[in-house]
């Protein structure tokens, strides 16, 4: 047989010591209230569990803390960057503007025109990225980051912040392929912008050297001369730096004169470029000063 404990006593049972139990507890609870009231005792007691209980409230915080934390710092990491790359773009497109506006300069000086150099001054503009670079001495090729869905054609020109770096020769959806000027197979129109002569730029096949052949000996040419886009072929813009030249010396049939330049662009470096080209104008348009550069898209549908 099993035992059956006897149950509880309820805490207010119908038996005397029930009421008399409920009053002692009232009891006690008005000598809390008015020792709490005047005394501020239990207002110290509610002060020190809470500073006991405030590492739960710092653990069960620190998520949501951390996750703020680091919402702001990829914001701003992600501002910091859009912030690098606008600026880039501008100081590529101020650098653009400032050689054109030196080839104007010594247009006006010189008080005759440049041949394309008057017209078409104005410049669609767009920042683009190396993704690969190809060289060896038969092929200097590098491949952008942007193709025909980003409004790059075969014959863009490519710039960095010091003159010409090449030109676009292959394009697809996605990518694009550029020919620097050290290319042996690439060839520029030039001038030099003290004396107007024009003549023509090969690669040799060095990022550090590029050759002026074919110089009548009666030409105005020296070393330090600056050597810039004359704008004939229609595939540069004119009055951009192609490079300047360091030597002269007579070719092997002692006629011509040949002369070495130094690249004005830093083909062995840099990342980002700009790619540019002629926007039309007006026919009737009177030649002037170039007008002020535009990002690609922002100035698209102007004069």
């Amino acid at each position: 047989m099993h035992s059956v404990a006897p149950p509880s006593a309820p805490l207010f049972s119908e038996g005397g010591a029930g009421p008399l139990r409920m009053l002692a507890y009232l009891a006690l609870g008005v000598v809390l209230m008015v020792a709490d009231h005047r005394g501020g005792h239990l207002a110290r007691l509610r002060a020190f569990a809470a500073l006991l209980a405030e590492p739960v409230y710092q653990l069960v915080e620190m998520p949501a803390r951390l996750g703020r934390a680091l919402q702001a710092a990829v914001g701003e990491r992600r501002a910091l960057y859009a912030e690098r790359d606008l600026l880039r773009s501008e100081l590529l497109l101020a650098k653009a503007q400032l050689a054109r506006l030196q080839a104007v300069q010594a247009e006006n000086q010189r008080l005759r025109a440049l041949l394309g150099g008057t017209r078409g001054l104005q410049l669609d503009a767009q920042l683009v990225s190396l993704a690969d670079i190809e060289l060896d001495p038969f092929r200097h090729r590098v491949l952008l980051d942007a193709g025909r869905n980003q409004g790059i054609e075969v014959g863009a020109a490519l710039i960095d912040p010091g003159g010409v770096f090449g030109q676009v020769i292959e394009v697809s959806p996605l990518r694009a392929t550029a020919m620097l000027i050290s290319d042996p197979a690439h060839a520029i129109p030039v001038q030099v912008r003290r004396s107007g002569v024009r003549t023509v730029v090969y690669g040799t096949g060095e990022l550090d050297r590029l050759s002026v052949p074919n110089i009548p000996q009666s030409a105005d040419i020296r070393v330090g001369d600056l050597l810039i886009t004359s704008g004939l072929g229609g595939r540069f813009p004119a009055g951009l730096p192609v490079g300047t030249v360091v030597a002269l010396e007579h070719d092997q049939t002692r006629l011509f004169l040949v002369a070495t330049a130094r690249p004005a662009a830093f083909l062995a470096g840099g990342r980002e470029l700009l790619l540019v080209r002629n926007r039309p104008l007006d026919a009737a348009l009177e030649a002037g000063p170039p007008l002020e550069l535009a990002p690609e898209g922002a100035g698209k549908g102007g004069a």
